[in-house]
């Protein structure tokens, strides 16, 4: 473990390296902070369950566009520098609104700033986590490609690891601190990640300067259009038969037209010409490789797969919380397991399910998150308390069992992903892949707050759960009927 972290010191630096696990660190620490929304949003604001996630569902909405951060960064040097200054303004961003929130009582006292502001933060969050993936990205790149496992694996340790630390401190801090203070405790490490940020150098051409890495005339080699979010895993690129190899030279053939056409035409042009140009250009490819229906197909499917299923995650807890009385230390206990089921479920299709075909994983997915929501039919009827099992052993089992499945369910969904994005532009599209399965999960949590309302499901009413819950289930076995636009062959192989 020490020579392998020695060795990606020796490559990229310790500063870099910091920077990185920092950065996921902070990501998975936020339910540390989110938890304590979610008591806000309950016991101070007294809001109903479908009220609160509607408020959640459009303070994550910035998630779902991920891509307009990237292309942004990518096309408009701030002072020639692509990533230091924009990470800058993200962790101002993720910072400045813990800072308000714990200060200004009125302003997270009611529904309307609190919500404004935590669309802020997120911002800060998204924009961040795209441009830390593109660092990672250009830092791997050509003579360091050999550490993109490496750098990929250290990330997900590292937001891992926020996480569980996140999650139980998140319940401990809630009984024995007030929520004010837990928003400033908060906001400690985007003022570390923001005094981070001048330790990482960045040259005016926009190429870090990093030790071990490559120098700078290797990096004019560098993708300018596509290093949004790149596909820094051990996925590869492959084809599904002959008519996409020849649909892959024409688009690839015309991308470079366009920007061989777009650099002709900004060499000598103004500032926001040249702003202008890029940004056309990265448009213009992005469309063009997107609307291709060997990549619009299979999106369609995972857009799909979440807008179709109600999400009733703030239901239940709202029914935890109020109706079975579960404190917030045991909750965060909760989550500390979801994430272990988290990476059981990277293990297990690692170790089994690679060489199944996409289809039928995606197919097994679904019919286990029916049944394990079989569990939360269990809980809400009071069917377990027949048998003795107790409502905590049930809530810690669904957690477990449930985060495990619906990673067993994005495994598939970033290995194809990798596998259709095509040459030149896969940071940038991959990035808008994950923006729609985002934005799928938004609408899904709008539908779960449309479905709690119009069965008048509230705070101390939990009457028609049961059936909220009924619905959820049936709703998820609806993809299932559209798996035909899932790639026939395409397996969880990366190669």
């Amino acid at each position: 473990m020490i020579k392998w972290l020695k060795q990606l010191q020796a490559a990229f630096g310790a500063s870099f390296l910091w920077l990185i696990c920092l950065i996921y660190f902070t990501q998975g620490f936020r339910s540390f902070v989110w938890t304590a929304v979610s008591y806000q949003l309950k016991d101070r604001l007294k809001l109903s369950p479908s009220a609160s996630q509607l408020v959640f569902s459009v303070a994550f909405f910035p998630w779902s566009i991920k891509p307009f951060y990237g292309i942004l960064s990518d096309c408009i040097p701030i002072r020639g520098r692509k990533r230091i200054p924009y990470l800058v303004i993200a962790t101002i961003l993720s910072l400045f609104p813990w800072l308000v929130l714990g200060m200004k009582t009125s302003l997270r006292s009611t529904s309307g700033p609190l919500m404004v502001f935590l669309t802020a933060q997120n911002i800060g969050s998204a924009m961040a986590d795209v441009v830390i993936d593109a660092m990672i990205a250009e830092a791997v790149r050509f003579e360091r490609a050999a550490f993109a496992g490496d750098l990929q694996s250290i990330s997900w340790l590292s937001m891992a690891f926020g996480g569980i630390c996140g999650s139980l401190l998140g319940g401990y801090a809630l009984i024995n601190s007030q929520i004010h203070t837990i928003f400033l405790l908060f906001s400690v490490l985007p003022s570390i990640q923001l005094l981070s940020c001048t330790l990482v150098k960045e040259d005016s051409s926009g190429t870090k300067i990093l030790p071990g890495l490559a120098n700078p005339e290797s990096s004019e080699r560098v993708d300018r259009n596509g290093s949004i979010l790149a596909d820094i895993s051990t996925v590869k690129k492959s084809n599904f038969g002959t008519s996409r190899r020849k649909k892959g030279r024409k688009s690839s053939n015309k991308r470079a037209f366009v920007q061989s056409r777009s650099s002709s035409l900004t060499k000598d042009s103004p500032l926001v010409s040249r702003w202008y140009q890029s940004l056309k250009s990265a448009v213009y490819s992005l469309r063009r490789a997107f609307m291709q229906p060997v990549i619009l197909r299979p999106m369609a499917w995972f857009f799909l797969a979440h807008v179709t299923i109600p999400n009733l995650s703030t239901v239940m807890f709202y029914y935890q919380t109020e109706f079975l009385h579960m404190e917030a230390s045991f909750l965060g206990s909760a989550r500390v397991v979801g994430w272990l089921g988290l990476m059981v479920g990277t293990f297990t299709f690692n170790r089994y399910l690679r060489h199944m075909k996409l289809r039928r994983i995606l197919m097994l997915a679904h019919v286990l998150l029916a049944t394990i929501s079989l569990l939360d039919i269990v809980l809400v009827s009071r069917s377990n308390l027949t048998f003795g099992i107790p409502d905590k052993l049930m809530v810690l089992g669904g957690s477990a069992l449930s985060d495990a499945i619906n990673q067993l369910k994005l495994m598939p969904f970033l290995i194809l992903s990798g596998q259709l994005c095509p040459p030149g532009i896969e940071g940038t599209l991959f990035a808008l892949f994950m923006s729609i399965n985002n934005l799928g999960s938004t609408l899904g949590s709008f539908l779960g707050a449309s479905v709690a309302s119009v069965l008048n499901i509230s705070s101390g009413s939990f009457d028609n759960l049961l059936l909220g819950i009924i619905i959820q289930v049936i709703c998820i076995f609806i993809p299932i009927g559209f798996l035909f636009l899932i790639p026939k062959e395409a397996t969880g192989m990366s190669t």
